[in-house]
């Protein structure tokens, strides 16, 4: 039995010319020479700076007055060092030393791939059969930093897939720290990221149960001023770097999806948010909510996330917890099943895992529940995001690496109300690197965070070696039939082949 896939004529590239405008700092020393420098001009000159370059920046930021204002406002600790009273410096100046601390970082320069996709939740004004969607990529510019960027498309009757136009500008968040911390919680993750213990126990100690970033920086900077050792004050500025992973984000009312990018906060994802799972979730009132996981890196841990929102403006971000939040690969299922949260991982970095939990935030006793079966994943296999709810069981998709690291995917179907049974499983991949598909950032790879059942099909987006993306479709109720079909024959194989050897 051969399933028909269908590879879309559409593809989604990236776009080096979407910038941002980022902080940039070269140590004090330099800073301190910089502002000298700056400060040692006239009024006059400073305007007759600063004004052609507004100019010409203002075609490529929203606001980039208000971006080296606020970059200046950094460096208001150096200021003082050099005994420069802030307040007394005009805006121009303000504006032209903001300018020297700032550089435009192209967010898809690298590569643009691992798309995840999600129902929009505006479907206002659509004709039927028709379905607007959100997608977000794993996006990779300068020095291999990753964030999630965001395009629209619209999906029809006969699943024509039609891509909104990026915008012109494209904008980070402001940052919100009003996280009310859990003292347990938050020390037992900071146990696994292996922080020194003794300082750990220290401010610990001064705590309560319950605490706010406020008071954990306050008990961080008055322990700072009493350690005389360079290397134990930097870990306590590690604490505080664990902290600024419990975070949110806001995004301006006047951005579109596509103008808008999460791009890392923390020391702790300062090398990448990588490979965002996003799923709709039903809450048991009825009520959906938007969940991403995805892996923060900070070039040596591997921190796995949990992202939430309503409307893809405003994004709390968490650290996940428990022996289960190891490693990549984390997948929410889009509801609870049997009271539980439920949670799809690969822990060992090769096997697929299923985990259950009363908090969304908490994840422990991982039940294996795939091996490595056939060739093309013996190194390894993991999901391609969350499971999707049929009738007929939950549909994974999976992908496998085999020979010369080439990735490929396949799927899964699992039990409803017991999702660590295997009901269906392919015999061969769904998916492969075809000629046209082969090269790019990272040669023979095919990946997807997530995919969804659209008018009877099943859409899957595929990042096409880590360069762009692209859409397959294959007919619903002929994959169930297969999957179902492929696993009764592998199990009579590996029935006669026990046999055999007994």
């Amino acid at each position: 039995m051969r399933l028909q896939i269908d590879r879309k004529p559409v593809r989604v590239n990236p776009d080096p010319k979407r910038v941002i405008a980022r902080f940039f700092f070269n140590g004090n020393d330099r800073a301190k020479e910089l502002i000298k420098n700056v400060m040692s001009i006239s009024e006059e000159v400073t305007f007759g700076i600063i004004s052609p370059l507004l100019q010409e920046y203002s075609k490529r930021h929203r606001n980039i007055t208000r971006i080296l204002d606020r970059h200046c406002d950094k460096l208001k600790p150096i200021f003082e060092e050099l005994k420069i009273d802030y307040k007394s410096i005009s805006l121009y100046r303000k504006l032209l030393i903001g300018s020297y601390f700032t550089h435009e970082y192209s967010i898809e320069s690298a590569a643009f791939f691992n798309p995840s996709i999600v129902e929009d939740p505006d479907q206002n004004e659509l004709k039927d059969g028709e379905k607007r969607m959100i997608i977000s990529f794993r996006a990779v510019g300068e020095g291999h930093i990753s964030s999630i960027t965001f395009r629209r498309a619209l999906f029809d009757k006969d699943n024509n897939i039609t891509i909104t136009p990026s915008g012109n500008y494209i904008d980070e968040a402001e940052v919100v720290r009003n996280v009310r911390y859990d003292k347990k919680l938050f020390f037992d993750k900071a146990i696994t990221t292996k922080l020194n213990i003794h300082v750990l126990k220290e401010i610990e100690s001064q705590l309560d149960e319950h605490f706010e970033y406020s008071n954990l920086h306050r008990v961080i900077t008055e322990s700072q001023k009493l350690e005389e050792d360079q290397i134990r004050r930097l870990e306590y500025d590690k604490v505080l770097w664990l902290a600024d992973s419990y975070y949110e984000i806001a995004f301006s009312l006047d951005t579109d999806i596509s103008d808008r990018v999460i791009f890392p906060v923390s020391e702790y994802e300062r090398r990448g948010i990588e490979d965002a799972r996003f799923v709709k979730f039903f809450n048991e009132n009825g009520i959906s909510t938007y969940y991403a996981t995805y892996t923060a890196y900070d070039g040596s841990l591997i921190m796995p996330k949990l992202l939430q929102t309503d409307d893809f403006r405003i994004f709390k971000m968490i650290p996940l917890f428990g022996d289960g939040a190891q490693n990549k690969n984390l997948a929410l299922f889009p509801r609870k099943i049997n009271g539980k949260y439920a949670m799809l991982s690969r822990i060992d970095g090769c096997n697929n895992y299923v985990m259950y939990s009363d908090s969304i935030s908490m994840w422990s006793e991982p039940i294996m529940i795939q091996r490595p079966k056939f060739s093309w994943e013996f190194i390894h296999i993991g999901n391609c995001g969350s499971p999707i709810e049929t009738e007929h069981g939950w549909l994974v998709i999976t992908h496998g690496v085999g020979p010369m690291r080439r990735y490929v995917l396949s799927a899964s179907l699992l039990k409803l109300d017991d999702p660590t049974i295997e009901i269906g499983r392919l015999n061969e991949p769904l998916l492969t690197p075809n000629s046209d598909e082969r090269e790019g950032y990272v040669p023979n790879v095919i990946y997807s965070c997530g995919s969804i059942i659209h008018n009877g099909k099943l859409i899957i987006p595929y990042g096409i070696s880590d360069s762009f993306t692209s859409f397959a479709e294959v007919d619903l109720d002929s994959f169930i039939g297969k999957l179902k079909n492929d696993l009764k024959v592998t199990r009579e194989y590996e029935r006669s082949q026990a046999k055999q050897y007994n």
